[in-house]
């Protein structure tokens, strides 16, 4: 299997992600270890779904399988469930591309 499995709970794929995909559903307070520390889990996390491994600031973008999949809203701290409460997508939007002059013609 390519990537890392954390405490049989958690998908790492790359050094560079900031956050991790559930392979169970996790209860808030479960800790995973990752490298030489310990991300406590302030949410309740489904399976499929990701969780902050290190600190992601309000603007700064969000890092899944080593590419980008969106920018964190808000500020997020390890162990926070990252959805669309807290980050929104920069795939395949047209008005981001019309803001920056990027074009999609």
């Amino acid at each position: 299997m390519k990537g890392e499995v954390l405490d049989d709970v958690a998908l790492l794929m790359t050094e560079r992600d900031a956050v991790v995909t559930a392979v169970d559903d996790l209860a808030a307070g479960h800790e995973v270890h990752v490298d030489d520390y310990t991300v406590t889990l302030a949410d309740d996390v489904p399976f499929g779904h990701k969780f902050a491994i290190r600190p992601i600031g309000r603007g700064d973008d969000v890092v899944k399988y080593g590419e980008v999949i969106g920018r964190a809203t808000v500020d997020i701290a390890p162990g926070d469930w990252v959805h669309t409460h807290n980050c929104e997508s920069t795939r395949g939007r047209g008005d981001l591309e019309a803001a920056t002059g990027g074009g999609g013609e």
